[in-house]
């Protein structure tokens, strides 16, 4: 009767030795940073600079559309029948043309101060972003950068 006691015992012994090592797992979670993620659009400020940068002249406007009027009137004061129709549709691009000179030249293109921002990205390379403004970025700032634009984490 002994025997089966201590047979018992053990088993006993051995399941609870089972069931607490289960709970007594090793495996640890640890949170990660958003920022930390292997990702190509992370990394690091390397510098800063202020650089010009021409603004964009718009296409056509009023200078095309009253040369081509003005052009038109005088055109169409030459010549009668099909030579008069000629002549009106040659006056209005021709003033046209000579409208839309005029206006660039009295408007022409201004510089403005954009940023030149490099980061460092984690995966080693540099990437060289131009932006209007920088808000709180800095050099050595963790950034992320996205459809062109640098913004800090």
């Amino acid at each position: 009767m002994m025997n089966i006691h201590r047979k018992f015992a053990v088993a006993t012994l051995l399941a609870a030795t089972s069931l607490l090592s289960a709970c007594g797992s090793t495996t640890t979670t640890t949170a990660v940073p958003a920022y930390s993620q292997v990702s190509n659009n992370y990394g690091v400020v390397d510098s800063i600079q202020i650089v010009q940068v021409q603004t964009e002249r718009r296409g056509p406007g009023a200078g095309a559309v009253v040369g081509g009027i003005v052009g038109g009137i005088l055109g169409h004061q030459v010549g009668s029948g099909t030579g008069n129709t000629a002549a009106t549709v040659a006056g209005a691009v021709g003033g046209a043309v000579v409208g839309n000179r005029v206006e660039q030249n009295n408007n022409p293109p201004q510089a403005r101060d954009m940023y030149q921002i490099t980061v460092r990205m984690d995966n080693g390379s540099y990437q060289t972003i131009t932006q209007d403004t920088i808000a709180d970025l800095r050099i050595g700032s963790r950034v992320y950068v996205e459809n062109n634009r640098v913004s800090r984490l």
